[in-house]
Order: structure tokens, then C-alpha cells, then sequence
């Protein structure tokens, strides 16, 4: 059952079957899941519900907790235990709670042996009788309640975000704070408090990190505020920033590669893409943790790696073809290894989404994060698909092994 974290008291339902007779008590009560009771995220509840003859239909109700703060989807448990009767004829409780083994029979009757035989047959089929009678729980005595976000609160802070400076949100006002802000050391962020994270001073990791940036920080700082044309001015300077940035680390990888004797074709799948990807990794890390379900985060990888297969290269072959076609000449581009790259990086890509899927069982319960085994696992197999990848590569490029 999903809720809304504003529903404010919730009603649950509990069914009986129709035609059912007799007055009976079920008992119930709240068990915790992610969601916490004592007033936390929910009333904790426990109690009887109390159904009269031929009544079908009882309402447990529990108060939810707003606390108007984003937060993830939580969970918690209604569950219902052993009904039992509250009116009985005085035959059937003789029956259910005193016959049992029939010993105390004889204080209800005085007779022969054969007497006491057919009384005793005679109430061992009203026992039975009675036993049929009695109420038992049906399949489903548990009842999962998912607490969701308030989408009332959400829509209007939506509106009031809309209506006010963005950059006050999510950038700065001007060069000046950039520059002082890349310019400090700052304390890593604290998942767990961020009101202490505020507080907390910069450990020596966080120094040491700052001086090995420091010189990017500066650099990028030149990017013009989020407040400037409503963010277009930082989102053209930034995609320019990048390109450049990447064709500098094409040109390091080349020389880099030519001065130790590698191919261009290994130091493309290895530095090259080494280098570009890092920032992507660390983007996909902030939305894995900051996104509900990571969809951000799995659609960020992709999304890059298809942006700089297509897109990168595509843009880059179109360019050049208008260029020298304008020229009179035809453009040729030399396959080389080309297919047998992309082949295999398919082979991968099908088993890396084939392990996605799998992942999605309930033991797991996603494509990331789970339990520390598969974890573990999961990021072993990754990283030894992208070696596999580079070797294979590596081996075609010097014609160890024969490509296509």
C-alpha cells in the first residue's frame, strides 16, 4: 500500500470473508521497516478489532508523520494475528476447551462402557463440528505500507525555486565568490548530518586533495556565474572548457603514447578514455546517492558513453568531410581496428546490462548498491570486463590475435 507522506491518518481495511458468523477478536499491530515509529515517521499502533456477527468489515487507522524534508521512500508493516471467538455456545466451549481427551467425560455421564464409547463418538464429531467452525487467518497477514515523499510539498517548493534566482540554489553570484570559494579549503561533505558537515573542520586528506586541484579549481573558476543569462552563459562556457580540456589530454595521450613506444589505438582506449571518464564516474557516484532509484546515474553512464561514440566522433568525421569536400577532395578515414573495438565493446556492454538485470532479483534489490557480496562482486566483474577490454584491444592492435 503507498501513502503520501501528507495523508495524515491513514485507513487500512481488513477484510472478512463474506457469510462468516460469530463475534471475533483479531489482534494487530505496526512493525518498523526503514520507516521508524514513536512518532517519527509514523504512530505506532496495536489493538484488537472486534467483528460482530456477520460483520465483514473492520478499519485499522494510523497516523503518518510529515516532516517536510525530501526524503527517500520509507517502509513499515501492519500485521494481523490469530483470531479467535468471543461468543461460543456453552456445548462448544465445553467442547473446544475442556473435552480434549475425553477423561473428563465421566462426570457428565453415568453408564455402561458402550454408553460411555457412544458419548464420547458422539462428541468427538461435535468437536470436530465445532473445530470447523472456528476462525483462521487467510493468506496475507501482513500488510507492507511505502510512506512516499509529499508531492503537495515537493510541487510547491518546485514553484517557489521557479520563482526565485536559481543560482542561489545551485551556483554562485559572481566571479568573485568562484574565485574565493576554489581558493578554500573546504570539509568533505557528512552523509550522515549535514548541519554538522557545516561545521566540521578540513581534515589533512581534505588539504592534501585541495593542493593536488588547487590549479584546476582556479582555472575553472573563470566559468561565468549560474546567475549570468540564466545559466546559458555557464552551460556554452563549460561544454567549450571541456572540449578543450579533452583535446589537450587526446594530445598529452598521443605524445605520451608516442614517446614509450604505444600505438594510438591503445592510448585512446586506455588514456584517453581513462581521463575522460573520471569526471563521469564521480558525477554517476553524486546522483547514485543523490537520485531515489540511481536511474540519474545509470542513465549518465550510458548516456556519456553513447554521447562520445556518436556524437564525439560523428560531429568530428561530419566536420571534417564538409571541410574537405568544400576543398574538392574525398575524406577517407582509415578503419584500422575499429570493428573489432566495437564489436567487443558490444560483447560487454550485453553482459554489463544482462548483469544490471539480474541484479534486480529480490535478494538483491537493484541494479546498484545490495548487499556487500554483491557489491563486491558486481564491481570485480566491471572492472575485470574494462581490462579484458583494454588487453584484447591491445593484442589486436599489435596482431597477437587477428581482428576483423
Amino acid at each position: 500500500m503507498h501513502v503520501s507522506e501528507s495523508v495524515g491518518v491513514m485507513e487500512v481495511k481488513v477484510l472478512r470473508a463474506s457469510g462468516a458468523r460469530g463475534a471475533v477478536v483479531v489482534p494487530y499491530r505496526t512493525l518498523e521497516g526503514s520507516a521508524r515509529g514513536g512518532g517519527e515517521d509514523y504512530e505506532d499502533t496495536a489493538g484488537e478489532l472486534e467483528f460482530d456477527n456477520d460483520e465483514i468489515v473492520k478499519t485499522i487507522e494510523i497516523r503518518v508523520i510529515d516532516d517536510e524534508e525530501y526524503e527517500k521512500n520509507k517502509n513499515f508493516f501492519i500485521e494481523i494475528g490469530e483470531p479467535r471467538l468471543v461468543e461460543m455456545s456453552e456445548k462448544k466451549a465445553l467442547l473446544l476447551n475442556e473435552l480434549g481427551p475425553f477423561t473428563k467425560t465421566a462426570k457428565y455421564f453415568n453408564g455402561d462402557t458402550e454408553d460411555n464409547e457412544a458419548f464420547a463418538s458422539k462428541n468427538e464429531e461435535e468437536r470436530r463440528i465445532a473445530e470447523m467452525g472456528r476462525p483462521v487467518l487467510g493468506e496475507n497477514t501482513k500488510l507492507e505500507i511505502i510512506i512516499e515523499e509529499s508531492y503537495e510539498f515537493k510541487n510547491t517548493v518546485d514553484k517557489l525555486i521557479k520563482k526565485t534566482n536559481l543560482a542561489l540554489v545551485v551556483g554562485t553570484n559572481s566571479w568573485r565568490d568562484q574565485f574565493i570559494e576554489a581558493v578554500t579549503v573546504s570539509a568533505g561533505e557528512d552523509d550522515d548530518d549535514d548541519e554538522c558537515a557545516e561545521e566540521k573542520l578540513p581534515s589533512c586528506f581534505d588539504y592534501v586533495m585541495h593542493f593536488l586541484t588547487v590549479f584546476w579549481k582556479v582555472l575553472f573558476a573563470i566559468v561565468p556565474p549560474t546567475e549570468y543569462w540564466n545559466g546559458w552563459a555557464c552551460f556554452v562556457v563549460s561544454i567549450l572548457m571541456i572540449g578543450a580540456l579533452t583535446a589537450v589530454i587526446g594530445d598529452l595521450a598521443s605524445h605520451f603514447g608516442c614517446t614509450i613506444g604505444l600505438k594510438d589505438s591503445v592510448t585512446a582506449v586506455v588514456f584517453v578514455a581513462l581521463g575522460t571518464s573520471v569526471p563521469d564516474t564521480f558525477a554517476s557516484k553524486v546522483a547514485a546517492i543523490q537520485d531515489q532509484y540511481a536511474d540519474a546515474s545509470i542513465g549518465n553512464v550510458t548516456g556519456s558513453n553513447a554521447v562520445n561514440i556518436f556524437l564525439g566522433i560523428g560531429v568530428a568525421w561530419t566536420v571534417a568531410a564538409i571541410y574537405w569536400n568544400a576543398q574538392g577532395k574525398d575524406f577517407i578515414v582509415l578503419p584500422g581496428n575499429l570493428a573489432f573495438s566495437v564489436t567487443l565493446y558490444t560483447i560487454f556492454a550485453f553482459i554489463n546490462f544482462g548483469v544490471l538485470l539480474y541484479r534486480r532479483k529480490p535478494e538483491i534489490g537493484g541494479e546498484l548498491g545490495g548487499p556487500r557480496t554483491a557489491k563486491i562482486l558486481t564491481s570485480a566483474m566491471f572492472a575485470m570486463l574494462w581490462l579484458m577490454y583494454i588487453l584484447l584491444s591491445s593484442l589486436e592492435a599489435y596482431c597477437y590475435i587477428k581482428g576483423f
